[in-house]
């Protein structure tokens, strides 16, 4: 369906793809792997005509196709799921559908497009409410929409960037449903991640980049996760928990106490409920739960973006409840985020200047008219050295893929070894070396005495690294553990608010 001949794509000094080539075939997954900024998201961009390719010859359906736009992608079957999901919050599902339609007429039919997406649920287990509005839509749902949202434009090759990177566990098999049911019907998918166990699980080809080419190509059945890695990273990498040891208890006040701490909601987010936490000096306390429960708001709270309805909050054992955030930051929090582009980023600057922007006061020269940018430099520098993450800095962050952009929030925010540490979905679009490289950061900030609160759907990853273990639902606290006396079933149960563990879409 899908023909890719020596691709090749360039951003300035940054040779992105070079030369690639790949075949997508009908009813067949294809999965795009390799290491954060080995060139994937790039490619599937020039394919949807995000991006115009610099050199190389691309075929639909055997015939030589030129795609200079996402409008010319579309018009030809291809259509794209972003990462960051483009509907439109203030509108339904229905009124998202119709604008992307590529024959609506003057005054659009949403109740013939209603009916329409309604028979797609049905069929492909994408059950979405066409009247809700978007903004009122769990991540799950509008990714749901996004994709009845290609096929009602009759997209036949379907590509995924990193769909899974916001779907809880449930909803990552729910998604692997839907996608077996597409190739059933010989739709072909694309399918970007960084998660091995899910190219193992889904995909029936695989294409593994490494800076920029292809590393190789193997099926399924050939395939295993050594030789995946092997041909990622050009060497072995170890998957295994990092040895570490256990938390000394360290003296003084605690970093961090919420006392019966509240928040209002308003609308998009969750409202927090007599919320109590203790966080000492040099643990790693986890925090459980199903995105969408108030661990966003949890962080937010810490950091002083929402305000305190109730209750009261301390750091450093003085009183904070009503500190600002600029004062915060500077007594020693930092924050990663769990959307950085959204919540971390400054898109159009460099990665340099965003390197720069929550420590200003630190580089500011002649009263701020001027900034010290080669200390800024070497201290980026340092950062890199130190997690092993190679960055371009001069490239505006808006271009960086995913992982590129956590590697670089994950970097910043551990610049100043700060002395608690917020950190959502730390390896979230991490390939395999650099999420062990960012929670090996983790405990080494814990043994210089650090306090770290770390926020994951991830439960090996929160059994093997934290000290307690605490569990999020509906806003509230709903269990604590020591990660050895409990497992990752009764986690679930708690995450989920029921004895249900899994649940298909």
């Amino acid at each position: 369906m899908l023909s890719v001949r020596a691709f090749s794509k360039r951003f300035g000094g940054v040779l992105a793809n070079d030369s690639i080539s790949l075949d997508v075939l009908p009813g067949e997954v294809h999965a795009l792997l390799g290491e954060n900024g080995a060139g994937k998201s790039t490619l599937v961009k020039c394919i949807y005509g995000f991006y115009r390719r610099d050199a190389g010859e691309l075929m639909v359906d055997g015939h030589p196709q030129e795609i200079s736009s996402p409008h010319d992608a579309r018009a030809m079957g291809i259509g794209m799921v972003f990462q960051n999901l483009t509907l439109i919050p203030a509108l339904s599902v229905a009124e998202n559908v119709a604008l992307f339609l590529p024959d609506l007429p003057r005054i659009p039919d949403l109740k013939s497009i209603a009916e329409a997406l309604r028979s797609l649920g049905e069929r492909y287990s994408l059950k979405v409410d066409p009247w809700a509005l978007v903004r009122d839509l769990s991540i799950g749902q509008q990714q749901k929409a996004e994709l009845l949202k290609l096929l009602m434009a009759r997209s036949c090759i379907l590509i995924f960037d990193e769909p899974t990177r916001v779907l809880a566990p449930h909803e990552v098999q729910g998604f692997f449903h839907v996608v077996r049911r597409l190739v059933e019907d010989d739709l072909a998918v694309i399918l970007i991640t960084h998660k091995l166990d899910e190219v193992l699980a889904i995909a029936d080809r695989i294409t593994v980049l490494r800076q920029g080419r292809v590393a190789g190509q193997v099926t399924r059945t050939e395939a295993t996760e050594a030789g995946l890695i092997r041909l990622m990273f050009d060497k072995d990498v170890t998957r295994s928990p990092i040895a570490r040891p256990e938390a000394q208890a360290a003296g003084g006040p605690p970093v961090l106490e919420l006392i019966k701490a509240s928040s209002r909601g308003d609308g998009a987010e969750v409202s927090l409920h007599q919320v109590d936490l203790v966080l000492n000096a040099g643990e790693i306390v986890g925090v459980a739960g199903v995105s969408g429960n108030g661990q966003k708001e949890l962080g937010e709270l810490i950091l002083g973006s929402i305000a305190c309805a109730e209750g009261t909050k301390r750091l450093f054992g003085a009183p904070s409840t009503n500190q600002p955030i600029w004062d915060i930051r500077r007594s020693g929090v930092s924050y990663i985020p769990e959307n950085p582009l959204a919540m971390a980023a400054i898109p159009y600057m460099t990665v340099l200047e965003n390197m720069a922007v929550t420590h200003t006061s630190s580089y500011a020269r002649r009263g701020g008219l001027s900034m010290d940018w080669q200390a800024v430099e070497a201290d980026a520098d340092r950062a890199w050295r130190r997690l092993g993450f190679s960055v371009s800095s001069y490239l505006p962050a808006r271009s960086l893929s995913g992982g590129n952009l956590q590697r670089m929030v994950i970097a910043r925010e551990l610049l100043h070894d700060p002395r608690l540490i917020i950190a959502s979905y730390l390896t979230r679009g991490l390939d395999v070396q650099s999420a062990q490289a960012a929670r090996s950061a983790l405990l080494q900030a814990r043994d210089r005495g650090a306090s770290v609160l770390l926020i994951s759907e991830d439960l090996e990853e929160l059994f093997e690294y934290s000290d307690r273990l605490l569990v999020m639902f509906e806003g509230r606290f709903v269990g604590e553990f020591m990660p050895a006396d409990t497992d990752i079933y009764e986690i679930g149960r708690l995450m989920t608010g029921s004895e249900a563990t899994y649940v298909a879409s």
